[in-house]
């Protein structure tokens, strides 16, 4: 703001007392006030080149003090100040169209665009001037062949990619924040941060800066994954041997990938057989994610789920048939060792103290451990159930909502703890939701193994229902965060024996 005194001071130094340009002086600082007041304020940076134009204005009488002696040199400097007035105007007009009016009532207009149309104007200045000084403008450009010529031949790639950059945003092929695919090198994906005359600019997932000319993109096939929807669709492919059944497989892998990082459940995932190799049965996994920016990560954990979920269900990946192993293979557990070590953790579980030692080696030896990875919902809340976990190594949470309010975090387990009792002893839906915090070892106890020790220890109903009471009770108030009525010890007792049927 400080430039404007220092324009009237110029101007009363060396401008002549027309009053036909002092119309026009008072006219462009009008334009200009009212595109500076009306503009954002995230714009007014646009309104500096008419300033700068309105500065210019009182310039040119300067230069007459260089030629005093000089017949021309009043007229020349007429005409240029005519012309900086003339540009500022049309400068500042088109901000207050284009920016101040526009923009408060439709889409902005892209900055190609603006800039482009203030060049124009700034050509538009130039040529009232000189048809108002008595020169034809289009002699200029068509007197000499030769300088025509050699402009187009120096000016054809930059023409080409300001072209192609108003192609583009017409097209609207991309905009700025999508992520494209700029040639047919897989590596040359990047977001788009700016679209300007000359040229794209993208950064890439290894944060490198790419400038891309116009022109080139405009001949270029060019893959958006951010249009016409957020997402985008990732693929996986997974080698199974063929003595498992490929629907098995797939529920497996659809069942793994659900809930895991990035991956939506719409649209949802879905697994295709897609060949038979040498290896085995190749499944196609297809997912979607909008965390495109991610999307080594989201393969990457949906990768680590299919593998923990396939050794769970004791399905190896199996190797290239031709590979040689060399090293020492790794020492097998023993089944009697790995039923010691369950028996280790099952006699720390309270529930099942009254069972006696040697009926918790039988459960220990009817029922075997799996592995989770970490954020796996191991159950669900509402979901059907007839086991109980205990957690060898690792840690879970245990969370539960009430009707439509939030989940609440009801404990964190680790080893030695155990949950699912309620459906185990009474076949209950799940009243809770556990979800692994790390990877984790589970032992499963299920139904089939539990009922000939009740059937053969009816009293051990009672011991077992009071424990259950007790839990319930628990997570039922930390649930509704009051006190609750809990269910009558009867109640437990009727349900245990009905489910077993003892």
């Amino acid at each position: 703001m400080m430039l404007l005194p220092i324009s009237a001071l110029l101007a009363a130094a060396f401008w002549p007392a027309g009053e036909d340009l002092q119309r026009k002086a008072i006219v462009a600082i009008a334009a200009w006030l009212v595109a500076a007041v009306t503009m954002p304020r995230s714009h007014r940076r646009m309104a500096v080149w008419p300033l700068v134009l309105l500065v210019l204005a009182p310039v040119p009488f300067a230069f007459t003090l260089l030629f005093p002696e000089s017949s021309d040199a009043p007229d020349v400097a007429l005409q240029a100040s005519h012309f900086f007035l003339l540009a500022s105007l049309l400068q500042s007009v088109v901000l207050i169209i284009a920016v101040s009016l526009w923009e408060r009532f439709a889409v902005a207009w892209p900055k190609i665009f603006l800039d482009v149309f203030r060049w124009i104007m700034l050509a538009a200045a130039l040529v009232a001037v000189l048809y108002e000084s008595g020169v034809n403008a289009g002699n200029l450009v068509t007197g000499s062949a030769l300088v025509t010529a050699a402009l187009g031949f120096a000016l054809k790639d930059t023409l080409g990619n300001v072209f192609s950059g108003l192609a583009i945003h017409a097209e609207h092929p991309f905009e700025v924040g999508d992520w494209i695919q700029y040639d047919q090198n897989p590596a040359h994906i990047g977001r788009v941060v700016e679209i300007n005359w000359r040229a794209t600019k993208v950064i890439t997932l290894d944060e490198a800066y790419v400038i891309i000319p116009n022109g080139q993109l405009a001949q270029a096939s060019i893959r958006n994954f951010t249009k016409p929807d957020p997402w985008s669709r990732r693929s996986l492919y997974v080698i199974t041997p063929y003595a498992v059944p490929p629907q098995r497989v797939q529920s497996i892998i659809l069942e793994a990938i659900k809930g895991s990082f990035g991956v939506l459940e719409h649209p949802a995932p879905s697994v295709v057989t897609n060949a038979f190799t040498e290896r085995g049965v190749e499944h196609w996994v297809r997912l979607f994610t909008n965390d495109f920016d991610k999307r080594d990560r989201v393969d990457g954990m949906a990768r680590d789920r299919i593998w923990y979920a396939l050794s769970r269900h004791g399905i190896d990946l199996p190797v290239a048939t031709h590979a040689v192993r060399l090293t020492e293979p790794a020492a097998v557990e023993s089944l009697e060792a790995a039923v010691e070590r369950r028996t280790a953790c099952l006699e720390q579980v309270g529930l099942l103290e009254p069972l006696g030692a040697s009926h918790v080696a039988r459960l220990a030896a009817e029922n075997i451990d799996r592995i989770y990875a970490a954020g796996e919902q191991v159950i669900r809340q509402g979901d059907p159930g007839d086991s109980l976990f205990v957690i060898m190594s690792g840690r879970v949470e245990v969370t539960a909502r009430e009707g439509d309010g939030a989940p609440v975090r009801l404990a964190v387990l680790s080893a030695g703890d155990y949950f699912g009792e309620m459906s185990l002893m009474t076949g209950a839906p799940r009243i809770a939701t556990v979800t692994t915090l790390s990877e984790t070892r589970l032992l499963e106890v299920n139904k089939a193994s539990f009922r000939s020790l009740l059937e053969s220890q009816p009293d051990l109903v009672e011991a077992m229902g009071q424990a259950l009471r007790l839990r319930l009770a628990e997570r039922t108030q930390a649930i509704a965060g009051v006190e609750r009525a809990t269910p009558e010890v009867q109640d437990i007792f009727r349900k245990i024996r009905e489910f077993f049927a003892v």
